[in-house]
């Protein structure tokens, strides 16, 4: 059964965080807001679970950082990484301007119910769960709003603008036509958990090995592990049977002991298959695409998911102007791409250095030894500099172009739009 079709100001597609921190933005700005997100819930694992510097800032801006803070979350202020010759600083957030000299470790769901519990508070917000956009709705060259699936029946929901927040995978941006310019990766990365011990290494710590490439995540009794792997090779790595694999990470990280053991088989591992891309132009008549549905990022770094919600943030101060009148001209959209587009372009060329100069090198092929791994010569400057270590700190804790939160989004703000 298809429903007659209902309308909002803005429709956005996807309940990640660019999703919900543009949804909140847009109702505290009098606009109608519809978020569509094709869960039940938001309870996925082995999502980017860090909430960086400028994101924090952006929380207390908006009046959750409270509520965030008492999650709790795990604070990180440092990075480091482990080499075969012994452990280095990488990255330092204590000297980041502002409150918030580090970075948040806390599941992406917790972080993503403190904003969708605010934003229903909102009038004229509405989040939809279980909403799976299966469509564009057109007038003429126009798009004018969407249709979607849930609990069996089919909907249609017209909008003065449909926002793309559905991920690198994206729905929106592929009923649209737009197509992503796509760079290549050297590399995918499996995901698992295992448990974390008191002496363990806390906080976030990369580990490079022979021919290993790690990152531990700490989540407090357990460590979320990313291993690099090559670039399309899980079938390979499947034939070779779960005890390669736990023999590899045993060689990387002696310290985890029997622990290892405990990878039964693959059923207890994810992956996740690595893109980079980016869409020259990341909209169209009635349409505008942010976060990975605008540019999938690299997992190196950490940094997709700041990206994302301060494309949400350049957004909704961007358009609630045009979105409170009705009439959302391509010329704004323009401006969102135009303000968000270099920030995005730096990184990923970063991210594209890193997988050619480090990535690349760490996951041979079995028959290729590499060297052990010892500190380069930036990094062992960084040992007896430690002051340089506050440079990488503030790209990856605050980023290139950090946004925050508009007058008109704070709690009990008088400014209008």
């Amino acid at each position: 059964m298809t429903t007659s079709p209902t309308r909002t100001g803005c429709c956005v597609v996807g309940g990640g965080p660019a999703g919900l921190v543009l949804g909140l933005i847009l109702a505290r700005a009098g606009v109608r807001t519809t978020v569509l997100e094709k869960h039940a819930d938001f309870l996925r694992d082995f999502r980017g679970d860090t909430v960086h510097a400028s994101t924090l800032t952006l929380l207390d801006e908006l009046g959750l950082g409270a509520q965030f803070a008492a999650l709790p979350p795990r604070w990180v202020d440092k990075l480091a990484v482990q080499l075969d010759s012994g452990t280095y600083g990488v990255a330092s957030l204590t000297r980041l301007p502002g409150r918030h000299q580090h970075i948040a470790l806390v599941p992406q769901w917790d972080f993503l119910n403190v904003i969708a519990d605010a934003s229903q508070l909102e009038p004229g917000y509405e989040l939809i769960m279980n909403a799976e956009v299966t469509d564009l709705r057109w007038e003429g060259q126009r798009i004018s709003g969407v249709s979607y699936h849930r609990d069996g029946h089919s909907y249609q929901l017209e909008a003065d603008l449909v926002v793309g927040c559905d991920g690198r995978s994206s729905v929106v941006r592929e009923r649209a036509g737009l197509k992503a310019r796509t760079f290549g990766v050297p590399m995918d990365v499996l995901w698992f958990r295992l448990p974390r011990r008191q002496r363990d290494p806390e906080g976030v710590v990369g580990r490079i090995s022979r021919s290993n490439l790690l990152i531990m995540i700490d989540r407090g009794d357990y460590f979320q592990i990313g291993m690099v792997i090559r670039k399309g090779s899980l079938a390979t790595l499947r034939d070779q049977g779960i005890e390669a694999l736990r023999q590899r990470l045993r060689d990387a990280l002696p310290w985890l002991g029997d622990r290892a053991d405990l990878l039964t088989s693959f059923d207890d591992i994810r992956l996740l298959n690595v893109v980079l891309s980016r869409l020259p132009r990341w909209y169209r008549d009635g349409l505008l695409c942010i976060g990975d549905a605008a540019h999938a990022m690299s997992p190196v770094g950490g940094v997709g998911i700041n990206l994302a919600v301060q494309d949400a943030v350049a957004a909704g101060r961007l358009l609630a102007p045009a979105l409170r009148t009705g009439r959302v001209a391509t010329a704004s959209l323009r401006a969102v791409q135009r303000r968000r587009r270099l920030p995005t372009v730096l990184t990923q060329a970063f991210q594209r250095v890193a997988h050619r100069l480090v990535v690349a090198t760490r996951i041979a092929d079995d028959e290729v030894a590499p060297r052990p791994t010892t500190a380069p010569a930036p990094l062992s400057l960084m040992q007896r500099i430690p002051l340089l270590q506050a440079i990488p700190g503030y790209l990856l804790g605050i980023g290139l172009l950090p946004e925050h939160a508009p007058d008109f989004a704070r709690p009990r703000a008088s400014a209008q739009v």
